[in-house]
């Protein structure tokens, strides 16, 4: 197994190439992000509680109907995010001529798989720095941040959530060389 960072481990075979990247934070953050998402909670039950004491016929109630269907939706997305964070995982392996990545929180999650010879234009993405898109899609708040990139029969996918822009430059070639393996072995 060879590390290629503190979060990013790379392991080959005879027959297979695996890429495991951890969407671990700091301490710092990872406490700050829980933090938020506790708040949120206990924000949302009180507003539950608030709601139960007003009278039947009070038009606030709702208000804060709609209020809380707002909240609960983000209380997912952001759910979502700390489980990320805490426990997940990308996952790639080149194996059999096909590119499989995962997205797993506890082991699961769902892979995609992609036929090596219909891969195209793998690199690393363009990204504007200066957009707020980019901003938002770099914060520790939200499960994003991909770095690589390819197109599969004319549909764009995007991978390597979380990596650096030093990861990011180390793991393509090793990709783009095992993807090029595993096409020869195809023909």
């Amino acid at each position: 197994m060879e590390i290629v960072s503190e979060r990013v481990s790379l392991e080959r075979g005879a027959d297979r190439t695996t890429v495991v990247i951890s969407a671990r934070l700091s301490k710092g953050r990872e406490t700050l992000l829980v933090s938020w998402f506790v708040a949120w909670l206990c924000c949302g039950i009180y507003v539950m509680y608030a709601r139960t004491q007003l009278p039947t016929g009070d038009p606030a109630r709702q208000y804060l109907l709609a209020f809380l269907a707002f909240w609960a939706y983000f209380a997912i997305k952001v759910g979502r995010a700390v489980l990320w964070r805490l426990k997940g995982f990308e996952l790639w392996r080149v194996k059999d001529g096909v590119l499989t990545i995962k997205d797993s929180i506890f082991g699961y999650g769902k892979a995609n798989d992609y036929f090596v010879q219909n891969i195209t234009k793998l690199g690393l993405l363009n990204i504007d720095r200066t957009s707020w898109k980019w901003q938002l899609n770099e914060s520790f708040w939200v499960i994003g941040g991909e770095r690589l990139g390819f197109e599969h029969l004319g549909r764009k996918v995007a991978f390597g959530k979380g990596l650096s822009d030093e990861e990011a430059k180390r793991l393509l070639p090793i990709l783009k060389h095992e993807l090029a393996k595993a096409r020869k072995a195809e023909d």
